[in-house]
Order: structure tokens, then sequence, then C-alpha cells
């Protein structure tokens, strides 16, 4: 074979390749692309924010004791019904009942030396008294000097009342401090309630709750007609969340059955989470309280709890499936002049680095359009739409992958939605 021959040869050959590439190409750009598609249409939004907790008696009471002893009687078991002012704890009152003993000499004691006093005070008063009248009567007879001595003795003696009287108000403040601790002795149910927590035994030492409060708590009453349920929400959530919102809590107890409560409180203060992120920075949540307004009768506190808090709500309002929103950069930043003037300050965005939503709208050739939209609250699947369609749009909805590598211009092709396909063999069955 000459050269030239060869040469002619390969060239047919890369004509061949190159034909078959651009019809690979051609074919492969006219390929559509599998999409769902669905219409645009008015529904019913509710948006709500889900967080999970523990429920929680509205009123309860830490019962611990102000003084130390040994508990002789405990009168109550746990899941007790108890009453306002029923005794719950007795704690062995006998140093308290000998210090009361103790004061009440002291008071006896102090009552006869004020008594001393005055019958004092009564004598030099009328020693001066009289030396006084014998002095007026016959100045000889008592000197000036005297006199003196025996007004000085007055004073004195009336000094000493006031202190026997000091003393006596003191003895008595220490009798009535004795009654008090004797009285603490005996513990009593400050409100009507259960008693839903008991962490001590009869013959066991109380400890004051003053030293270490957690250690000092005996048991817990608590009023289980008004239940709540306190909830972790997210900062990025809790803004969304006011007094008075509704909500639907799910006990873990009673899986089969929700419950409808209200907001009554959201904290001021953060609660950190245990959890960090890479940063080392911490979770932040804020405590929100729940009010159940139609509690079950056998709810016990710290069962586990999720609530659905119910923040807006939508009626027959434009919607996008939640899949069909997608992001693509502004076109009209990318192409804008990015050339910055001297002496003016530097854009507040890079130019070109703005993201726009939108959905990508399907035309009557089958090929799809990205149109911007703004959309309001968020349901379970859907977005409200505030502007940029008029509802009578074909839009695609899914694949995500689908829909992340869409552009202007490429063809799709609509692929069954399961509810059609289920309803075909349906329809096709003897």
């Amino acid at each position: 074979m000459s050269k030239t021959t060869k040469w002619v040869v390969a060239g047919v050959a890369i004509i061949g390749i190159g034909a078959i590439a651009a019809l690979s190409a051609a074919k492969s750009s006219n390929k559509a692309t599998d999409v769902r598609v669905e219409t645009v249409a008015k529904q019913d939004l509710v948006a709500s924010v889900t967080a999970s907790g523990q429920v929680t008696p509205h009123s309860k009471v830490d019962v611990s004791s102000d003084i130390s002893g040994k508990i002789t009687n405990l009168a109550v078991k746990e899941g007790d019904w108890v009453t306002k002012g029923q005794l719950l704890i007795e704690i062995d009152p006998q140093q308290y009942d000998a210090a009361v003993q103790r004061a009440a000499a002291g008071v006896a004691n102090a009552r006869a030396s004020a008594a001393q006093s005055a019958a004092n005070l009564q004598q030099a008063t009328n020693s001066y008294e009289r030396s006084q009248e014998i002095r007026q009567s016959n100045p000889n007879l008592v000197s000036v000097e005297q006199l003196e001595q025996l007004k000085t003795s007055v004073d004195v003696n009336q000094a000493m009342v006031e202190a026997s009287r000091h003393n006596v108000e003191q003895a008595q403040a220490s009798l009535k401090d004795a009654e008090v601790q004797l009285g603490k002795t005996r513990i009593f149910a400050t409100m009507t309630g259960r008693v839903t927590r008991l962490n001590i035994e009869s013959g066991e030492t109380a400890i004051m709750g003053t030293l270490n409060r957690d250690a000092a708590m005996m048991l817990t009453v608590s009023d289980m007609s008004v239940l709540e349920t306190e909830v972790k929400v997210d900062e990025t959530d809790v803004s969304r969340i006011s007094v008075g919102d509704s909500a639907v809590v799910q006990l873990d107890a009673f899986p089969d059955t929700t419950f409808l409560g209200r907001v009554v409180e959201i904290s001021n203060s953060s609660v950190r989470g245990a959890s960090a992120t890479a940063a080392g920075d911490q979770a932040i949540d804020y405590l929100v309280t729940i009010r159940l307004l139609n509690p079950p009768k056998d709810t016990k506190p710290d069962f586990s709890a999720t609530a659905k808090i119910i923040t807006d709500t939508r009626t027959q309002v434009l919607s996008i499936p939640i899949i069909a929103l997608t992001v693509r950069e502004d076109e009209a930043l990318k192409n804008a002049d990015t050339t910055q003037i001297p002496g003016r300050p530097a854009p507040a965005k890079q130019v070109g680095r703005k993201d726009v939503e939108g959905v990508f709208v399907v035309g009557a050739d089958n090929k799809v359009t990205f149109k911007p939209v703004k959309v309001g609250i968020a349901g379970e699947k859907h977005f409200e739409v505030i502007s940029g369609l008029d509802g009578t749009e074909r839009i695609v909805a899914g694949t995500y992958q689908a829909i992340r590598e869409l552009k202007d211009g490429t063809l799709v092709r609509e692929t069954p939605s399961a509810t059609t396909t289920a309803n075909t063999k349906k329809a096709g069955s003897p």
C-alpha cells in the first residue's frame, strides 16, 4: 500500500470517528430526563415545630427537712393521695423537746430576775423619797451627798429593771425558736396532690435542706390535675413560636393517642445542649412549656413526650412540593459589571454569588425553564407560594437528583407516579 493510500484511509477513519461522536452527542442532547411532574394547586398548609421533652406537673413541692434527725414515722408511701395539712413525716423530737424545756426554764429564771430587779428599784426609790422629805424638813439630818448616792442607786436599779425586761424578752425568743424547731419535727403537706417520689425510709437520718438540697429532698407531692410538658426547641425555631400557639402532643406511654396542648411559657434564657459541633460550639435550645388540655388519668411525671407546635396555618393557598424548590445562580448578577470604581465602597455581596430560589416549569415542548418564586410558610411536604406562579404551571417535582442537574432548555419526560401506576394495575385486573 502506497503512502498516499495510507493517508487516505487514515483520513476516512478520522472522519468516521468524528461522525460517530457527533451522532452520539446529538442523541445524548436529545435524550429526555425522567422527572416527576405536578401541577401547581391550592391546598391547606400547616407550619409546625416538633420538639421532645418530658411531662411535668404544673405545681409540685419537693419536701425536705429544715432540721437533722432520725425519721421515726413515715406516714405515706409513693403513690398515695394526700391533702393539704396531712402529716407526712415525723423526726425524733427528743433533743428539740429538751431544748424547749431548757428555754422555758430560762424564761422563768429571767422573769424571776426581773421581779427581783423591780423590788430593788422600788426599795431604792422609797429610800430616796424618804430621805428627800427628811432633808426638806431638816437639812442637817440628810446631806446632799447622801441624796446623790440614793438617787444613783435608783438609777442603777432602774437600769437593772430594763436589763431584766430585755433578758425576759430574749429568753422568750429562745423559747419560741426552740418551739419552732420542735414543730419542724412534724412535716405536713403544703398542698393537695399525689406523692410522686419518695426517697427515704423510716429509720434513716434526715439532713438539712440548706446543706445539700438534692440529698435532703425526701419526697415530692405533685398536683396531677394540671400537666405540662417542657420541650427543648432549637434557637432557629423558637422565634416562630408564640405563647398561645396550639400543639399536638404524643406521649410514648400512649402511642395510639394524641393530646391537645397550648404553649403557656417560652423561656428567656437558653439551655445549652450536651452535643457539640466540630468547632466546639454547643447547640443552643430554649425551653417551651406546653400545657396539656386533655391529659390522660394514668399520666405520670417524666413521661417522654413529643410535641408538634402549630406556628401558622394557611387555607387554600398556592403550594409547591418542598422537593421542587431549588436554587440557581442569579444570571443578572452573574453577567453584571464587576469593576470597582476607585473611591467607592465594595459591593455588599460578591457579584455572581447570589442564589435565587425557584422551580423548573415544564413547557408545552416538554422543555424546562427556571422560574424564580417567593415562598412563605412550610407545611409537612409543601411550601406556600407568595409570588412567581399563577397556579396554571406544571413544575418538576422530583427526583432530587434530577432537579439538581436540570438547566434551562433541558428536555424532560414525565414518569408515572406511584398512585397512577397503582390505579392502572387496579383497572386492568380482572
